[in-house]
């Protein structure tokens, strides 16, 4: 069998993230959003999103990419998501596969900011 291979990143709350105030948290959300659909339009994430829950969870997003996990650490580290170099979140690299042609994704509009963003 042949698979397909992703990389797939784990937004994490760091234990020890610094404490700020909701205009503060809701502009870098702004710089979050517009950070992954830039990674998006430039065709290298293919989706990202949040991974729901309580206010204090630890997951808070997934994003899977199209590139080897070696190629995301050089973005990550090169562009770094506006949340993590805040030092809010932290983000885990995971080399992932699947049966080849299990997924199959297509260009979309992320949200560049909260108002765009419209929960379903």
């Amino acid at each position: 069998m042949k698979f397909d291979h992703y990389t797939v990143t784990i937004l994490m709350l760091r234990p020890d993230a610094p404490q700020m105030s909701e205009k503060t948290l809701g502009q870098l959300q702004d710089e979050h959003l517009a950070h992954l659909s830039q990674l998006h339009d430039e065709g290298v994430l293919l989706i990202a999103g949040p991974l729901l829950g309580a206010e204090d969870r630890q997951f808070r997003g997934l994003s899977i990419w199209r590139a080897g996990p070696e190629r995301v650490q050089q973005l990550i580290a090169e562009h770094p998501d506006p949340a993590v170099a805040a030092g809010r979140f932290s983000q885990a690299v995971v080399p992932w596969m699947v049966p080849s042609g299990a997924m199959d994704f297509s260009h979309t509009h992320l949200p560049r900011s909260r108002a765009e963003a419209v929960p379903g």
